[in-house]
């Protein structure tokens, strides 16, 4: 049966009625990029023209003091004890910092989607620079390294307006696709 889940999808992977184990036969993930960025939707006149009106979609900004619980019952709970002591050290290096708050987020989200991918499944992460190769670790732990099939590079014809939304170096044009099969 066909659904849409809507909200924090860690509250929906946890549910095993709804996402049993080895269940899932492909995952594409777009989370939110550690941008330290707020995100708005921009509506147009019924001319095409731009609109003043417009609304908060989401703030793509991380902080410890949001995810120290989050981190602290991963690492008390989490039944992969290489993926716990991959966290402790990322931890011991990046402190409390907002990319350790993210990694915080994601961790959690990594584990349930390996336990409700089937063996035969594939997952492709889309992220960009700003934590890839944080992903791509994380991907290891939980995944094993031997699991990593391909980076891919997709690169984009304009940059999303990046530096209008207050990036302070030349805006990118390319995402990457972490795929897992």
């Amino acid at each position: 049966m066909n659904r849409l889940l809507f909200g924090d999808n860690l509250k929906w992977l946890r549910n095993k009625d709804i996402f049993p184990d080895a269940s899932v036969d492909l995952v594409y993930l777009d989370p939110p990029f550690n941008s330290n960025a707020d995100y708005n939707v921009l509506f147009r006149e019924a001319s095409g023209e731009a609109s003043q009106a417009q609304f908060h979609a989401f703030t793509d900004t991380w902080n410890w003091a949001d995810a120290a619980q989050v981190y602290s019952e991963f690492v008390d709970h989490c039944p992969n004890t290489a993926v716990v002591e991959m966290m402790q050290s990322l931890y011991g290096f990046l402190r409390s910092s907002p990319m350790m708050a993210y990694l915080a987020m994601m961790a959690p989200r990594l584990v349930e989607l390996h336990r409700v991918l089937k063996p035969t499944g594939s997952l492709y992460l889309h992220c960009d620079p700003t934590a890839s190769h944080y992903l791509r670790v994380l991907l290891d732990g939980v995944f094993g390294s031997k699991r990593m099939l391909n980076e891919i590079c997709w690169k984009r014809s304009a940059a999303h307006s990046d530096t209008k939304q207050g990036m302070r170096r030349c805006g990118r044009i390319r995402d990457l696709l972490l795929l897992i099969p």
